[in-house]
């Protein structure tokens, strides 16, 4: 991979990318707050409140949310307009939306987006990996306001994208280590499969590219500890979860995503370690051009594809 240029912040943890038509970056900071980065000028367009996670950019030019401790959020740029599309809480299926965290547009206007817990809310992410309780969901929200659950007992639902024909919306298990689909046209449509498994790494936030791959931000490589105590009796992995957070274990100093095309064929594996950035959350190619989010990190970055 080549070396990503930084783009400072004015704030951490901007977990998510994503660009718009005229080229602006929009991101989201841990304290709430929506920035867009254009021609090196980066400004606060919006604040939630709350703890942005997924962002999209509609065809209308507004911001679809994903907000940790809000809900599915719908975000006017500039003028501070923020609508509670799904409030975390709503009850979905009977299952009320807890941990809301990444989600896909359709052309008309239909989102697909993730609950990644059923038990554990964002503090407490590293919990649900730990106890492997498979609560995460994929749910659907269209453009009448009906919002129905597709994909159920997921583990740590994460990133979520649409092929480039709308055939399948893919939604990312950090704790499985897979990419899950679920097929919306076709003769198989209505049933799921695995589009890419055994990944290396915790797959975060994914993102359809203009190039018509599925980008995977790798947060951290795969970790042996975790790995051994999956299939082991729930209470062993409870006392994992029980350790102080510095005995947990902790994402590695590395900067690494993956592409694959809709077969699940991996076209991209890139991976390298720049100071002062690391964790990447998310990722969203244009045209060549590879920009990444960090939960912990103080920037923003990209590089270009070789």
């Amino acid at each position: 991979m080549p070396q990503p240029v930084l783009h400072p912040v004015p704030g951490v943890g901007p977990e998510d990318v994503a660009v718009a038509p005229d080229g602006a970056v929009y991101t989201g900071l841990a304290d709430g707050r929506i920035l867009r980065i254009r021609d090196e000028v980066v400004e606060v367009v919006a604040e939630t409140g709350g703890r942005p996670l997924g962002i999209e950019v509609a065809s209308d030019g507004a911001l679809v949310v994903c907000d940790a401790y809000r809900g599915l959020l719908r975000v006017q740029p500039g003028d501070n307009t923020v609508e509670d599309l799904v409030p975390v809480g709503t009850p979905i299926d009977g299952v009320p939306l807890r941990l809301c965290n990444n989600a896909a547009v359709a052309a008309d206007g239909t989102i697909w987006f993730s609950d990644s817990s059923a038990r554990f809310d964002l503090v407490h992410w590293k919990a649900d990996l730990i106890e492997h309780s498979g609560t995460g969901r994929l749910l659907r929200r269209d453009p009448d306001g009906t919002v129905a659950s597709v994909l159920t007992g997921l583990h740590f639902a994460n990133g979520v994208a649409l092929a480039a024909d709308e055939s399948f919306v893919a939604v990312a298990e950090s704790g499985a280590y897979r990419l899950t689909r679920c097929w919306l046209t076709g003769p198989q449509a209505g049933r799921d499969d695995v589009l890419v498994d055994n990944l290396p790494g915790f797959p975060d936030n994914i993102a359809r590219g203009s190039d018509g791959l599925i980008w995977i931000a790798m947060g951290s490589p795969r970790n042996r500890a975790l790995d051994l105590l999956a299939p082991r009796p729930p209470f062993l992995r409870r006392l994992l979860w029980a350790l102080p957070d510095k005995l947990l274990p902790q994402p590695a100093d590395t900067v690494w995503v993956q592409a694959v095309d809709a077969s699940g064929r991996t076209v991209h594996d890139l991976q390298t370690v720049t100071p002062g950035f690391s964790m990447v959350t998310g990722v969203r190619e244009e045209s060549g051009t590879v920009w990444l989010g960090s939960l912990h990190s103080a920037a923003v970055a990209h590089f270009t594809l070789p």
